[in-house]
């Protein structure tokens, strides 16, 4: 088995990894809600959706990593890594706006204060 060949795998691994947290996130944050839905305990559907962009986003990370890990260690030419780099340049303003979707901000703003830190 040749390096390329080994740092594929794992790439495909790691993709594979990315597309099974996404999946199981997306059944782990409908199971939740339906649960919070049925028992009426609190609206669902904003801790769903929070739910559900955590997992996405942290799928993204992998998926990303993936790419680099294939890219760059594999087949570093001029073409990969400017694909490389458009991928990865998606993949953050997915990841951003999922951010914002999620916090209500910008990753690099700081949280609201609350009313029992004000004093």
């Amino acid at each position: 088995m040749h390096y390329n060949d080994v740092i594929e795998d794992v790439g495909r691994v790691i993709d594979a990894i990315g597309v099974a947290v996404i999946v199981i996130g997306i059944l782990v944050a409908a199971a939740v809600s339906c649960r919070q839905a049925l028992t009426r305990r609190e609206p669902a559907y904003n801790d769903f959706r929070q739910r559900l962009g955590r997992a996405i986003l942290l799928g993204l990370e992998l998926l990303v990593a993936a790419d680099i890990i294939r890219t760059v260690a594999a087949t570093p030419t001029l073409e990969s890594v400017g694909v490389l780099a458009g991928i990865v340049a998606i993949r953050t303003f997915l990841s951003f706006s999922l951010e914002v979707e999620i916090t209500g901000r910008w990753p690099w703003q700081k949280p609201a204060r609350q009313d029992s830190e004000v004093g």
